[in-house]
This record gives C-alpha cells, sequence and structure tokens, in this order.
C-alpha cells in the first residue's frame, strides 16, 4: 500500500511517481503541454467483458485481475507505472535495477527468480493473471511453460506486443517486423485496461509521447553521413559479436534521429565479424552494458578494452575518436525504458558535434 490515509491521496502519488519519472527530463515548455489528470468524477470505466487480441489470441475478461504474475522485468514495471503493485503477486526475470522511483513499490512484491522462474513457481503465487515479456519464457517452446498450460488452469496470458511483432515469421527475403513505440504504447494501453485504469495509462502514454517528439526536436537534422554498429555482447571475445541488425529497437534508435546502420541485416541480432565491421568503419560505436555475466563480452569494462587493443577493432575511427557510447542494454529491448535510449543516443550526437 502507498503511505497516503485515502484511495484518492494513494492515486496522487501513484500519478506523481509517473510523471516526476518521465518528465524530468522534458522542457519547461514541454513539461506545461503534457496530459493532465483527470479528475476522479471523469473517470473512464472499463467496460466488462473486454476482449483484446494479443499475440494471435483473443482474451477475455469478465472483471479486472487481483492477483497478477509478471514474468519479465518490463512487464513489472508497466504495472508499477500503471500504479498497479499492489496487484503483482511475484515477479521473475531481472537483468538490472527496476526504475528509479520504484524501489518501494517492488521491494514489496515478492521476486521468485532473477531468471527463470518454475512453472511451479508461477502457480504457487495464486494468480489469476500471468503478463511475460518474452515467448522463450512462455510461449510456443517456453523454457517455462507453454500458453497453453495456464489456460487449461483459467489463467489468462498476455504476451507482450512488442514481442509477438518482433519474432513474427516472414518469407525468406521479406523485411523484418519494425520495432515501433507504439508496441509498447498498445502494451501499457491494454494492460490499463484489462485492470480499469485506462486514466492512468493515458497519462503514461502522453508523458512518453511527449519525451519522444523533444528528442527529435532536438536532433532535426545530422552534419553528413553518421553510421553506427550497436555491440550487444560476444561469446567469447575472439568470436564475432552480436550486433544489431534491422529489425528491432537500435535499428528504431538509429532510423528515428537520422543514423545509417553499418550492418546489413535483417536479422535482430546477428553475428558479424569484427573485419566486416571495421571495413564499414562505424562513426559511432554504441556499446551494452549489463549486470549479466553470462557471455564473456557482457562486461562493458571487457568490451571498452578489446576496442582500445584489438589490432582490428581498434583502427576503426569510432574506435580510434574515442566516440563510444555506453548504454544499458535495456534501452536496446523493446521496454518502457527505449525512450531513454533515444535520449542517450541523441546526448550523444550533440556530444560528438554531429547535429546540425
Amino acid at each position: 500500500m502507498w503511505p497516503h490515509d485515502s484511495a484518492a491521496d494513494q492515486t496522487v502519488q501513484r500519478i506523481s511517481t509517473v510523471k516526476n519519472s518521465f518528465v524530468s527530463s522534458l522542457p519547461a515548455a514541454l513539461v506545461a503541454l503534457s496530459i493532465t489528470v483527470p479528475s476522479t468524477g471523469l473517470a473512464q470505466e472499463t467496460v466488462y467483458p473486454l476482449t483484446i487480441e494479443n499475440c494471435g489470441r483473443q482474451l477475455t475478461f469478465y472483471k479486472a485481475p487481483s492477483r497478477a504474475f509478471a514474468d519479465g522485468q518490463n512487464s513489472a514495471e508497466v504495472f508499477y507505472l500503471l500504479g498497479l503493485g499492489d496487484k503483482v503477486a511475484g515477479t521473475a526475470l531481472w537483468i538490472g535495477p527496476v526504475l528509479e522511483g520504484f524501489e518501494k513499490v517492488d521491494a514489496r512484491v515478492p521476486r521468485i527468480a532473477e531468471l527463470d522462474p518454475s512453472f511451479e513457481g508461477i502457480l504457487a503465487t495464486k494468480p489469476d493473471f500471468v503478463a511475460t515479456q518474452f515467448q522463450w519464457q512462455i510461449g510456443p517452446e517456453g523454457v517455462v511453460a507453454r500458453v497453453e498450460q495456464f489456460e487449461e488452469l483459467s489463467i489468462p496470458v498476455y504476451t507482450a506486443p512488442a514481442d509477438c511483432h518482433l519474432k513474427g515469421k516472414n518469407a525468406d527475403g521479406a523485411e523484418p517486423p519494425k520495432f515501433s513505440m507504439d508496441l509498447i504504447y498498445r502494451e501499457i494501453d491494454e494492460i490499463a485496461r484489462i485492470f480499469n485504469v485506462a486514466d492512468r495509462g493515458r497519462t503514461v502514454i502522453g508523458e512518453m509521447k511527449a519525451r519522444e517528439q523533444a528528442v527529435k526536436a532536438r536532433v532535426v537534422a545530422l552534419k553528413g553521413d553518421v553510421s553506427a554498429l550497436f555491440w550487444y555482447s560476444s561469446a567469447k571475445l575472439n568470436a564475432d559479436p552480436y550486433v544489431a541488425g534491422e529489425g528491432g529497437v537500435p535499428a528504431y534508435l538509429m532510423a528515428e534521429l537520422g543514423i545509417r546502420n553499418v550492418v546489413d541485416s535483417n536479422e535482430e541480432w546477428p553475428t558479424v565479424g569484427w573485419e566486416t565491421v571495421a571495413k564499414a568503419n562505424p562513426t559511432i560505436i554504441i556499446a551494452g552494458d549489463m549486470t549479466r555475466r553470462r557471455f564473456e563480452g557482457d562486461d562493458i569494462a571487457v568490451k571498452l578494452d578489446f576496442l582500445r587493443h584489438d589490432p582490428v577493432a581498434s583502427v576503426m575511427k569510432a574506435a580510434r575518436q574515442g566516440q563510444i557510447v555506453e548504454m544499458s542494454v535495456q534501452l536496446m529491448d523493446p521496454t518502457v525504458r527505449t525512450i531513454r535510449g533515444l535520449e542517450v543516443l541523441a546526448d550523444a550526437l550533440e556530444r560528438y558535434e554531429f547535429v546540425r
């Protein structure tokens, strides 16, 4: 529960947390134009039964769920942003600290696993709703469970729309599915309507759209051809690195700011040899920073050392001139943090004087 005496106070505090989290970096003019919170008397109620299409399935709700499980950090943070922390019975699959401002909320929610939960572990929280960030967790070949296993127990599973979209099957040679923030906005809106907090959803989305527009206004045009490489990780430093292709969030970040991707691949995260990357000679290198230590190339310090001293990588213009941007990998995935990735990249363009 939030530390206030009444339900109205609790609502105000939750909305204030959202606004502080998303609006703090906006110019004053944009803050003034941000969406205002409707009064309690004007709140829009969800009309049940509510049916939505999710990942090729129809989900129908006859009332707002009361105990949600979030399998994936972003799924949990969507609940928190919507002021639904008290509805979350458990979480799993975390790759970093919770969004700033939600530490106390998250501390009250049981975390049953830092990485993969078990099917039985999720059921032990007695959920009547499960949100999953990734189909590889809960999906056709999920390492945790299949959606049908929960449906057999009358527990609906909501899959993040971005994961369904980006992992969709395409014909050979077809353009990859493109990420856009509309996928994140859809997730926020649908969760808000399912839990009967549509007004909060509109507020969160409005704040995020204002930030998105503010970044684009900062970077209207670049000086000449600016190219980039997004380096997520490497299983071994002497192996081909996992870099961003044309199908995921980094491609969106680059396209929105007029940056050319040096990796010509329809895959979301292909492996490409350093010799090939060096020939492309990117203007900027964005190196993934993470707390995970699954691969040798996960550590940002290891990445930076490699770029300085490897005989092939160190000859690239970006490496020689120190035009390397450290970015949390959470900003490279389709999450509520994606706009922060846009801001970090815009900051770098301004810092390196690439903006007209």
